[in-house]
């Protein structure tokens, strides 16, 4: 008998000697065992199998959230810096924007000196930015002094006044002022003090050429000096 005569054979009568001899059945699977892994085997390495595809998932998903959290904290850092520069941009805008309105009075002081500006309008401008700096409405007031008080004789008295929170604060809003300017104005004050019976809590001075000597004179008087409304810092 030929190689391929008996293989044909054994594959004719091999699954029925498999079925009713149990000894050669059992040789035949030991065999068979030393070449393929049987189930509990094959059942373990697939666990194995899953177990290690299931580690490498939790460790990929790990590294995924750790990158997320990295990019999330990336953008926290992102997003407060550009906050940060946008109030630094607009800090600085404001501060431009302030030097450059002072100047502009500055320039405007010049003009209403000379002629070339009239002194209400530059006294609208610094009353204009105590208001909005300290939510306050400068009034102006207007009153007779028909006992020639302040310019010894009877005369008109234009001067502002601020109320706020039950204080009274007087204002002399000029493009210059000079020594005999400042006496003056002490001198309105004390006449809208006595006309009103109510004393000042604060005189002020605000402009952008006050002469060194009628500082000294503000001095002496108890008179506070700014150079423009921006330098108050309170009210």
């Amino acid at each position: 008998m030929n190689i391929e005569s008996l293989k044909d054979t054994l594959k004719r009568e091999l699954p029925e000697w498999l079925r009713q001899d149990a000894d050669f059945r059992a040789y035949v699977l030991d065999l068979a065992r030393q070449q393929f892994a049987d189930r509990a085997q094959t059942e373990d390495r697939f666990d194995r199998l899953l177990a290690e595809l299931r580690r490498d998932r939790e460790d990929q998903n790990r590294k995924w959230d750790e990158q997320d959290r990295k990019w999330d904290e990336q953008n926290r850092k992102s997003d407060a810096m550009l906050a940060e520069m946008r109030e630094e941009f607009l800090r600085v805008h404001a501060e431009l924007k302030a030097q450059n309105d002072k100047h502009e009075r500055s320039i405007g002081a010049l003009g209403a000196r000379w002629g070339m500006q009239s002194e209400q309008a530059f006294r609208d401008a610094l009353a204009g930015i105590l208001e909005k700096n300290f939510d306050v409405q400068v009034l102006n007031v207007n009153e007779f002094d028909d006992q020639g008080t302040v310019f010894g004789r009877p005369e008109q008295v234009e001067l502002d006044v601020i109320i706020k929170n039950g204080l009274l604060i007087i204002c002399e809003l000029k493009s210059s002022i000079d020594k005999a300017g400042m006496y003056i104005f002490e001198r309105k004050a004390r006449f809208y003090e006595q006309r009103h019976q109510r004393t000042a809590n604060r005189l002020i001075v605000i402009s952008p050429m006050i002469d060194p000597r009628a500082r000294k004179v503000a001095e002496k008087l108890g008179i506070e000096t700014y150079g423009d409304s921006i330098n108050v810092e309170r009210l």
